[in-house]
């Protein structure tokens, strides 16, 4: 044995192993996803996801209010309307949901940074991601009529004071189509974060439920990747990259560790993970059975995405991660 080289020694004290930590996980790391709903008077809480809620208006600019003031800089906004039709409409409607949520956010929190998610499946009657035909079981959606869509809604958001716009639709030029909406109509400022390699996942059950936007007929496997394709992940990220992506996303997280670290290597660029809804019910159904120690458990998963390279973590736990690194006892 080389007792020289004792990596061992650096391991046993608490103080030791925070100095030499390689990963620190910080409540700036962290988005809060907040689901808004113009249908409810109270706040409603999502059985599938214990601990979240569908909030009414003036509750989500408390609940966004109370997580800025613990450290969390941005909030992820996602609408559901109190009326839906084939076209979405209500997701670039001035007055919409989202569009209303954003303002007043902004109005009591100025510095708060209020992303916008840009997706028509919460809007659409059918519940796809754009306009939609269907052939009995097969759905084909239209790409190009529905990016057009997409950039309405995006400029509504931008107009209503978002900081960022986050397209979640996977519709092939959208990111491009988005900056030059947004550059025209005077919002060069704003950011667009892209989900660039999201996958049609069976983890995003959960969010489903929260968003009432579970698909009337078919599935998304026409649009959203396939989880045996890394190389097809790196091409997405540069095309909306070349398109002018500012942030990209990896999602889901923890299935998706190896894209991730690629990306990050790949590009460079700062790069998000979405820990989703069906990671987060798991954990919940685990700790509460008590198979698992939840705060163990999740702070764990949080730094093997900083491990992986995310600089941003969007998860339901950011509040509770704030507590539990405020008091890491």
């Amino acid at each position: 044995m080389n007792l020289l080289r004792r990596p061992r020694r650096l391991r046993t004290t608490a103080a030791l192993r925070s100095m030499v930590r390689e990963n620190q996980l910080r409540a700036t790391d962290l988005i809060l996803p907040l689901f808004v709903s113009e249908k409810i008077a109270a706040p409603v809480p999502v059985q599938s996801m214990p601990g979240v809620f569908q909030w009414p208006l003036e509750n989500v600019v408390k609940e966004a209010a109370a997580a800025y003031a613990e450290g969390i800089p941005a909030v992820l906004l996602f609408g559901i309307p109190a009326k839906k039709d084939e076209l979405g409409s209500e997701a670039y409607a001035p007055e919409g949901i989202v569009q209303r949520a954003v303002r007043a956010i902004k109005q009591q929190c100025p510095d708060l940074v209020v992303i916008t998610d840009v997706c028509l499946c919460e809007f659409t009657s059918h519940g796809h991601c754009g306009i939609a035909d269907f052939h009995g079981h097969h759905v084909h959606v239209r790409n190009d009529e529905s990016v057009e869509l997409l950039v309405r809604e995006a400029v509504s958001h931008a107009a209503a004071g978002a900081d960022v716009v986050a397209p979640s639709d996977m519709m092939d030029g959208r990111v491009g189509a988005i900056r030059r909406g947004l550059d025209a109509a005077g919002y060069e400022n704003v950011v667009i974060l892209s989900y660039a390699a999201k996958f049609a996942s069976a983890h995003y059950g959960p969010f489903r439920d929260a968003a009432e936007s579970t698909p009337q007929a078919g599935d998304r496997r026409g649009y959203q990747m396939d989880a045996a394709n890394g190389r097809e992940a790196l091409r997405e990220v540069e095309l909306d990259i070349e398109e002018g992506a500012d942030l990209v996303m990896v999602k889901p997280g923890l299935p998706y560790l190896d894209i991730l670290w690629r990306v990050k290597e790949r590009f460079g660029l700062p790069t998000a993970v979405y820990n989703v809804s069906g990671e987060y019910a798991m954990v919940k159904a685990a700790s509460e059975r008590g198979w698992l120690d939840e705060k163990a458990t999740v702070l764990e998963q949080m730094l093997a995405f900083k491990r992986a390279g995310a600089d941003l973590i969007i998860t339901y736990w950011a509040r509770q991660i704030t507590q539990w690194l405020a008091d890491p006892k």
